[in-house]
């Protein structure tokens, strides 16, 4: 009876643990295929550069710089930027462009990201919204294409393509590309089906009507598209509206990244629910609940598969000793990470990061079961 009890529980979590992987993206790209591409327009609104900044003096100028050379008509474009409470000197080069359409927006206390955006975003000047980082470098073309897609009033949010530069530093960053690509590819599918699902707060677009005040918690370019779906608009990933950033610098940094983006992202997810109900959102429930939700809980899957699979191989049944097995190969490749002569070889560093990336995870969702959401944090540069 126990076996077949465990059975049952190692099937259900291979599926669940699988579909982010490797179901989700397959039925996804023919899903896709039913739907035909749909194309931008010409719109060319007024727009809000949102420029969130916590002492980024090293990269604030080259930053405003890069956003008044964008080839977008120039009274259609207001630069703002957003301090929390800077004391590097970041303000003092802000402070440099307020006659070229650049404004500071300092908060005088530490609040976090999400409580400069609550408190400036409605004072901005453009119909739309367009949030950035201090160190996302734009194509200069980027702006016509994010906002082309705004002549259809459906359309509530436009993503941007976020490329990462500097692989070659380390395995951290080459391991982040891999993902990052199968990423990009599920976002063109995603977005032809029904909607992207979330933004990306390097390069994303928002109604200025659609946005509302953020809890220090929430994560803006996540909770703010889950509300925009729920209430009957799309989102969509423009592939040509690029933007360059640098890789986490090290392992160390992107468990940090990856812990809080789950821990405040699944918390986005119990806040707007309505974004898992089919009969509201359509194919989007879907998109949500196998490519985001299942693999935030990937390392519990994990360790179910690894302890019912062992005790199964314990009782002689040949496919459970070969599951077994194929998974203390992966932990054993991960491990190995730690022995310098061979830790740059790709299966070694790309192993240890999915080993990784799923401890980020579990540790994301544990501190939101203790009741704990990050809300402000240093970034990773």
């Amino acid at each position: 009876m126990i076996d077949t009890v465990l059975q049952i529980v190692f099937w259900l979590s291979a599926i669940c643990f699988l579909t982010p992987f490797a179901i989700y993206p397959s039925t996804l790209f023919l899903l896709s295929r039913l739907r035909k591409e749909r194309r931008g327009g010409e719109a060319k609104p007024g727009l809000t550069l949102v420029i969130s900044a916590y002492n980024e003096k090293d990269f604030i100028r080259q930053k405003i710089e890069n956003a008044l050379a964008l080839e977008y008509p120039r009274g259609h474009l207001e630069v703002m930027v957003i301090s929390d409470a800077s004391d590097d000197g970041t303000d003092d080069i802000v402070r440099e462009y307020q006659d070229r359409s650049v404004r500071l927006c300092r908060q005088e206390e530490r609040d976090g990201k999400s409580a400069g955006l609550s408190k400036f975003c409605p004072e901005a000047k453009g119909e739309i919204l367009v949030f950035t980082d201090a160190n996302s470098m734009f194509r200069p073309d980027a702006m016509k294409h994010l906002l082309r897609h705004f002549d259809d009033p459906n359309v509530g949010y436009s993503v941007g393509r976020q490329l990462y530069e500097n692989l070659e530093q380390s395995a951290s960053a080459q391991s982040e590309n891999i993902y990052w690509n199968v990423e990009l590819y599920m976002k063109a599918w995603e977005s032809r089906l029904s909607s992207v699902v979330g933004a990306d707060g390097a390069i994303y677009a928002l109604r200025k009507e659609l946005f509302e005040p953020l809890a220090a918690e929430d994560i803006n370019d996540f909770y703010l598209p889950l509300k925009v779906v729920a209430k009957g608009y799309r989102g969509v990933y423009d592939w040509q509206a690029v933007c360059f950033e640098d890789a986490a610098p090290s392992f160390q940094g992107e468990f940090r990244r990856k812990y809080r983006i789950v821990n405040r992202s699944l918390k986005a997810v119990t806040k707007v629910p309505s974004a898992l109900n089919p009969f509201r959102v359509g194919w989007f429930a879907y998109q949500l609940l196998a490519h985001k939700v299942l693999r935030w809980l990937s390392p519990f899957f994990m360790a179910i598969l690894l302890v019912t699979s062992g005790w199964l191989a314990m009782q002689g049944w040949l496919l459970y000793q070969l599951a077994f097995g194929v998974q203390c190969l992966g932990y054993l490749c991960a491990a190995m990470h730690i022995i310098p002569g061979i830790r740059n070889l790709k299966p070694i560093y790309v192993a240890y990061y999915f080993f990784l990336v799923n401890c980020a995870a579990a540790y994301g969702v544990g501190l939101l079961l203790c009741g704990r959401t990050i809300g402000v944090w240093k970034p990773q540069r």
